[in-house]
This record gives C-alpha cells, structure tokens and sequence, in this order.
C-alpha cells in the first residue's frame, strides 16, 4: 500500500481541523443519469426522497446544480446561478429541504477543473468572466488552456478554459462558492468532478475550508491492460496505488471512486471470478487496501448504464465494501428496497 498514514491519524487531523467525514458506512445514491435534465429533475426527485430515505440511502449524489453551457452541467459558466436545465433554485431548495427532512444528505457535483467564459479575452479565447459573480479574467486560466495564469497541475481538460487553481484568489472563490453551497443552498457532501485535471493538495485545501460532510473525487484512471490482445491484467496494483496515492495526498479528507473494483467486476462476472482475490487473499481494488475511503460502484452516468450484470455484481459489492454507490435507471427503481435488502 505504499507509505500510507493509519485511518486513525487522518481521524485525529481532520478533528483538529474541524473536518468531518464519515468512517466508511455510506450507501450513496446517484440521482441521475445523462437524460435527467430533459424531465423537471428535482420536483421528480422531490417525490422519491421517501424512498431513498426507506431504501437505506445516506446520501444521493445531485447532478452539477450550476447554470452550465451544456444541459447536463458539465460546462458550468455562472456558479451562482442555480437556474439550470434539472429546474428552478426554488425546486431544487425544496429538494434539499426534503432530503434534510429524511435524514438523506444532498451531495453536489463540484465541477472546478474547467469554467466556460462569458466573454473573449486578449487571444480571441472566451477566457473571461465578465459580467457574471466570480468575475475572473485570463489569469484564473491555465496557460495550457488559452490562459495567462500558470501552467496546470494535473491533466488538461480540452475545448474549454481549465481553471488555475495555484491562483490564491481563485481558491478564495471557489472556498467561498462551496461555503456558499452548503451554508445557502443546504448541500451537505461533495463530489469533486475530474480531479486529475489539478492537484490532490488543493482539494485537501478546499475540504479543510469548506468542511462538507462527506467528500468523494473522481480519479479516472485506465486499468492495466495486456497487450495485444487488450486483456485486464489479473494485478491491478500499481492501478489501484494510484489512487491510494491521490487519495494520500488530500490528507486523507477525500474518499475515491474504486474504479480499479469497478475493471475487475466487468471481467470477473463473464466467468472469471479468480479475479475477485488479489495474492494475498483479499479484494483485489482499493476497498483491500483502504476500504475506508474506498467509494465501490456498479455503474454511474460515465460508464453506461445498459449492461445485464448490474444486478450480479451488487452482492459482491454490499458484501466486501464499507462505502457504495448504488446507480440504477429510472426505470430499474421499482422494487429498489427489497434489491438492497436481499442483497445486504
């Protein structure tokens, strides 16, 4: 596992810090799939909160509540405005104020590694933010990605200004903006969008500051393949070390999708269950090294959401793992209580 400090000691830091997350006992919802904003997404939430609440769901996993260029919101320009294609900031105050009601925690999508601009900056590039809270200019942009401020700190996000979180007024900004969040809006948890596109470091910043609840980032990374065939490799460990090594670097205060468990079931459910042990006998993604802040999933908006094994791997998943995300279609949610009950 790599030098890696004891859940303990993360404990005791982020007491002293003030953060506060949980111990690896969350069964997360993701409320949403890429066609959500064609319907009027939050009233239609507003009515299932009851059941997630019955269901044994701790949180559910809210789309980017931001006004965004693209309807799904992953194109957020305007942090402020909450008018956005899943429904009015009215309808999704009325949500979270429900969720509260049920003991069900509203986590927001924290999409902070790009921001599209309102108007053209000195290069012809929409890099500016004008006319708009945050009202950056060219410096809050990265230099790889059309902007004056410094070069980034992970992977470029192409097609759109990448946001230079090195910046101090920048994190101000964006410490103020998730203050914000929770303290106005009544967003409880975080999910921190493609965090490779910056550094672990400003996420643990961002936490410590903003101290959300329960925090989870999205640290995509490819599997370790065989060539030229394409295989999965049985040993996913230098896979999986890199996400442990994220997840070190925010302190500990960030959990982290297990997308080295997520490879290994795909393959595992076509008659390979040798692959559900690692050599030494325990599971074979980052839930058998630090299952605490191990965040195991079956599918979610990115992945697809069409293949027959969903339902074969969830035993497997609410077995072994302390903190899941569950992600079913709409259409797949009748009778979602008894699935988790069986299964459990």
């Amino acid at each position: 596992m790599g030098q890696m400090v004891s859940d303990d000691k993360f404990q005791e830091d982020a007491s002293r810090n003030g953060v506060v997350f949980k111990n690896g006992t969350e069964i997360l919802f993701q409320a949403f799939n890429w066609e959500s904003h064609k319907h009027n997404w939050w009233s239609k939430l507003e009515e299932k909160v009851d059941d997630l609440a019955k269901s044994g769901f701790t949180s559910a996993w809210l789309p980017p509540p931001t006004q965004s260029l693209s309807p799904e919101g992953y194109l957020p320009q305007n942090l402020y405005c909450l008018d956005s294609c899943y429904g009015s900031l009215h309808d999704l105050k009325a949500l979270l104020w429900q969720m509260n009601e049920h003991n069900v925690r509203a986590m927001a999508d924290v999409v902070i590694n790009h921001r599209v601009g309102t108007t053209k900056g000195s290069n012809g590039m929409y890099n500016r933010y004008d006319g708009i809270p945050v009202s950056w200019d060219e410096h809050a942009v990265t230099s790889c990605s059309g902007g004056k401020g410094n070069k980034s700190t992970g992977d470029n996000f192409d097609g759109v200004p990448n946001i230079d979180h090195t910046q101090p007024f920048v994190r101000k900004d964006i410490i103020e903006w998730l203050i914000w969040l929770q303290e106005t809006i009544g967003f409880q948890d975080f999910r921190f969008d493609f965090t490779k596109g910056y550094s672990a470091k400003f996420v643990k910043e961002y936490i410590e500051q903003s101290k959300p609840l329960f925090a989870v980032g999205e640290y995509w990374d490819s599997c370790e393949y065989s060539h030229p065939d394409y295989c999965l490799n049985y040993n996913q460990d230098n896979h999986r070390q890199r996400i442990i090594n994220w997840m070190d670097s925010t302190g500990g205060l960030c959990a982290a999708f297990d997308f080295t468990t997520k490879g290994i079931l795909q393959e595992a459910v076509k008659g390979e269950l040798w692959r559900l042990r690692d050599p030494k006998g325990k599971p074979p993604g980052v839930m058998g090294w630090w299952p605490s802040r191990s965040v195991t999933f079956i599918e979610n908006h990115d992945t697809g959401s069409t293949q027959v094994y969903q339902l074969l791997y969830l035993p497997f998943v609410l077995k072994i793992s302390l903190t899941v995300l569950i992600y079913l279609l709409e259409n797949a949610q009748d009778g979602l209580s008894n699935k988790l009950i069986e299964n459990s």
